[in-house]
Parts: structure tokens; C-alpha cells; sequence
């Protein structure tokens, strides 16, 4: 007889039948810590930003547009792009704007 069907017959201590289970749970686990809650913590964050919205809040719209909150009836936002420039976009497109670099660029250029 082989040393393989030897071993076979015996039916020495393997691995258990449960850590491929247990590793599963752990990579699982691990990601949900690193990956999923954070971002629920943000989308947490928008949703009361956007609960709080009000007329002169300087924000962002999904597409980039940069604006002032001009009115605001029910889900529906109207921005104020430029000097009589508006347009309306849903009240969950509206992120917070933030921190702008620009400002620490003018005071440089003023110096």
C-alpha cells in the first residue's frame, strides 16, 4: 500500500470542518468595520445637513454646481448659480461645501 492510502485509512487530525465558515464570518466582519459603517456614518451626516438646509447655505449639487440656497418647497431646491442664473435640483443631489483652499490662495494673492 501507498503512504497516501495509509493516511487516507487512518484519518489523521485535519483541519477543522469550521474554519472555512469562521473565516468567512471574519473577513465579513472586518469589512463591515472598515468599509460599511463609515459610510453610513456619512450618508447620516448629509441627511441632517440637508434636514437643516437653509435660504444662504453656500452649497454643492451632484453634478458640481456650486450655489446658494435660494428657496426651498418640500424636496425641491432652487439655487442661485450666479447674479440671476437659478436652477431647481432635489434636495438629496445637495451635498455640503466644503473647506474652499481658494480662500488661503486670496489672501495670498492680496499680500
Amino acid at each position: 500500500m501507498s503512504p497516501l492510502t495509509l493516511a487516507q485509512m487512518v484519518g489523521g487530525d485535519g483541519p477543522s470542518p469550521f474554519l472555512p465558515g469562521l473565516l468567512m464570518l471574519g473577513i465579513i466582519g472586518i469589512f463591515y468595520f472598515i468599509v460599511i459603517r463609515p459610510q453610513q456614518a456619512k450618508e447620516r451626516e448629509k441627511d441632517e445637513f440637508r434636514s437643516k438646509l437653509k435660504k444662504g447655505d453656500e452649497v454643492v449639487a451632484v453634478g458640481g454646481l456650486y450655489g446658494r440656497v435660494v428657496d426651498i418647497k418640500g424636496q425641491i431646491v432652487s439655487l442661485e448659480l450666479a447674479p440671476n442664473v437659478r436652477v431647481r435640483v432635489e434636495r438629496r443631489s445637495i451635498e455640503p461645501l466644503a473647506a474652499r483652499p481658494a480662500k488661503a490662495e486670496e489672501k495670498e494673492s492680496a499680500s
